[in-house]
């Protein structure tokens, strides 16, 4: 690639990066809003044998998935790259993650995160929060009135 392409690249990468992150920023606040209102008291710890899923929220919360309908919103002290690692690792001790000890791993050549906090996550209120966050108001258009000539 030529010296011209490179930089073009690189300005159209930091162009679009620059457009999306207003947006990104705020659907990680509404995400993190909507797993907080569905989130119940802290808990020491949780059964943990397999991980369905998990979602980043933000630089110091994730919420892991271990059944489709089982989730848990875990708070989580200074974590780098969880935003943009494509995988994650749970510490366990006999099939149990504990708050205070067990942590979160974000990849090689990163530390791992510790857990502060565990809430479990009702995952059917998460979906009714998410729906309402995806209505909008709409009105009708008004009819077109024909111009007069």
């Amino acid at each position: 690639m030529s010296r011209k392409g490179l930089w073009v690249t690189v300005a159209l990468a930091v162009a679009l990066g620059a457009c999306s992150s207003v947006p990104y920023a705020q659907r990680t606040a509404q995400r993190q809003a909507a797993y907080a209102a569905a989130a119940g008291e802290p808990v020491r710890s949780f059964h943990f044998f397999n991980l369905y899923s998990w979602e980043p929220l933000g630089d110091n919360q994730v919420a892991i998935y271990t059944q489709i309908n089982r989730a848990w919103l875990l708070d989580l002290g200074p974590c780098q790259n969880l935003g943009f690692t494509n995988a994650i690792g749970l510490t366990s001790f006999g099939g149990e993650v504990s708050m205070n000890f067990d942590k979160v791993l974000v990849g090689r050549g990163y530390p791992p995160c510790f857990i502060s906090k565990i809430r479990p996550v009702d995952v059917a209120k998460l979906k009714l929060e998410q729906q309402a966050q995806r209505k909008i108001d709409a009105e009708p258009r008004q009819p077109a009135v024909p111009a007069e000539h």
